[in-house]
């Protein structure tokens, strides 16, 4: 007997149509407002006030539920394309504490191949990387991070042509549309240029005073950053060399076991204030590496307790709230955040078959 949906018995799928095509609607819940297509032809707004069904759409944080382990109980399967929308990162783009991850993300999915994903997973994709032209376009900043965005599909492209049959397997359409957003993408990504500030905004960088541009050098991350500054200027070049600036480097990457157990404590006694933090911060490098989820404002979690995936700073809905002593348990062991583990670009494509 052919059914549409996982039980022959239920109605199936809520589906609304968008801008964009057909979509379900519990996806559509998970990201705010959108655009739909009402009943009469118009457009209007997912979340609006204007009837009280779309006031109910659109108000849940972004999340999706996934399945960690298979079992004879529970068999479940974790979709690239639905987890995409659901978490919301195609407007996440222009959120700046959520850009670096986003494309971190990107970079990883192109080097797996775009190519071999499903058709709806790389037209979603490619939606992401245009969204990030658009917004470095309009933000004038991250052109490093377009072009080598631009490059990677380029390179796809190339590496796709040059196949046997000229082109990847699947729709000729859809491929044709890809190949026309991936040059649309490279052409914003050749013609960018940062303008310059208007010239009489004051204060200018080099009119501020020592203090403020040392404050600004402490809130570099990136050792390779802190390079490049002091290239740029002199006052940038004589801050950088401060030690204090690598000292406060290492305890931001470093906890202070592996700062002792590169150092001999009984040497830096003897030496006093002439250690050089700089070395020290690139031997501690070497040895245990710098960890890039630091590079992230804000870094997808994962709820130990109901298995969802939720930016931290929205919050999700969690079976804590739907149980009263669950969840004075939870606060007694520290909060709900105590059970929500990190997930950095690299974890996060672990849990689908790439």
């Amino acid at each position: 007997m052919a059914f549409i949906s996982k039980d022959f018995r239920s109605p199936g799928e809520a589906w609304v149509k968008t801008e964009e095509g057909w979509e379900r609607k519990k996806v559509l819940e998970c990201g705010g407002k959108r655009k739909r297509h009402s009943s009469e032809g118009s457009i209007s707004d997912l979340g609006s006030s204007g009837e009280g069904e779309d006031e109910e759409v659109g108000c849940m944080p972004p999340h999706y539920h996934i399945t960690i382990r298979c079992t004879r109980e529970i068999a479940g399967f974790n979709g690239l394309t639905e987890a995409v929308k659901r978490l919301d990162f195609r407007r996440s783009v222009r959120d700046r504490k959520r850009f670096h991850y986003i494309c971190a993300f990107l970079l990883l999915v192109s080097n797996k191949g775009i190519a071999s994903l499903p058709g709806s997973a790389q037209r979603q994709l490619l939606q992401m990387v245009e969204e990030v032209a658009s917004h470095v376009n309009d933000s004038q900043q991250h052109p490093n991070v377009l072009r080598g965005l631009a490059l990677k599909l380029e390179h796809i492209v190339n590496q796709e042509n040059q196949k046997c049959w000229g082109k990847p397997l699947g729709s000729t359409y859809l491929w044709q549309e890809h190949v026309a957003r991936i040059k649309r993408i490279q052409r914003v990504a050749s013609q960018i240029e940062i303008r310059e500030p208007d010239p009489k905004a004051t204060p200018k960088l080099h009119e501020l005073p020592e203090e403020c541009v040392r404050e600004i050098i402490l809130c570099i991350a990136d050792h390779r950053d802190l390079e490049s500054a002091a290239e740029a200027w002199e006052t940038m070049a004589k801050l950088v060399s401060e030690q204090r600036i690598w000292r406060e480097l290492t305890r931001f990457h470093f906890n202070q076991r592996q700062i002792n157990t590169i150092l001999d404590l009984d040497k830096i006694k003897q030496m006093g204030e002439t250690k050089d933090w700089k070395q020290i911060y690139h031997q501690l490098r070497r040895t245990y590496g710098v960890n890039d989820d630091y590079q992230f404002a804000e870094v997808l979690a994962l709820c130990r307790s109901c298995c969802c995936l939720f930016w931290p700073s929205d919050g999700h809905p969690c079976i804590v709230d739907q149980s009263p002593d669950y969840k004075q348990r939870v606060e007694e062991a520290g909060g709900q955040l105590a059970l929500a583990q990190p997930v950095p670009p690299a974890q996060f494509l672990k849990y689908f078959s790439l």
